[in-house]
């Protein structure tokens, strides 16, 4: 013979009570986290754009004057000819690529430099 404390129909009641009470709970806190999700996603974004890993900074977009864009560089890196700097429109990775054997940079950096001047 099976002991319980309530009829069986009370039993259910209050389990259900008990998880309505608590999914509501659970629901605030899951929105909690996964609004602190969505804020620290953003910000390491953020961070890989800063770094001209994704987004704006991950691809080559020049603007401006070029001519004014190399003499800055060679005035920054006295050790870069005009050769180096030759640049013709959508030849940009081989620009980024001598930068990158001339300056010892990694991609991102050329491309971001690139993009500020």
């Amino acid at each position: 013979m099976l002991m319980a404390p309530d009829k069986g129909t009370a039993t259910r009641e209050s389990l259900k009570n008990a998880a309505t009470k608590y999914s509501g709970t659970l629901g605030e806190q899951l929105s909690k986290y996964g609004e602190e999700l969505d804020s620290k996603f953003k910000g390491y974004m953020t961070k890989l754009e800063d770094m001209g890993l994704t987004g704006a900074g991950s691809g080559l977009s020049m603007k401006g004057d070029w001519n004014q864009g190399k003499g800055k560089l060679k005035q920054q890196y006295a050790q870069l000819t005009d050769e180096d700097l030759e640049y013709t429109e959508g030849k940009g990775d081989e620009l980024v690529g001598r930068l990158q054997t001339k300056l010892g940079k990694a991609k991102s950096e050329v491309v971001k430099m690139l993009n500020d001047l």
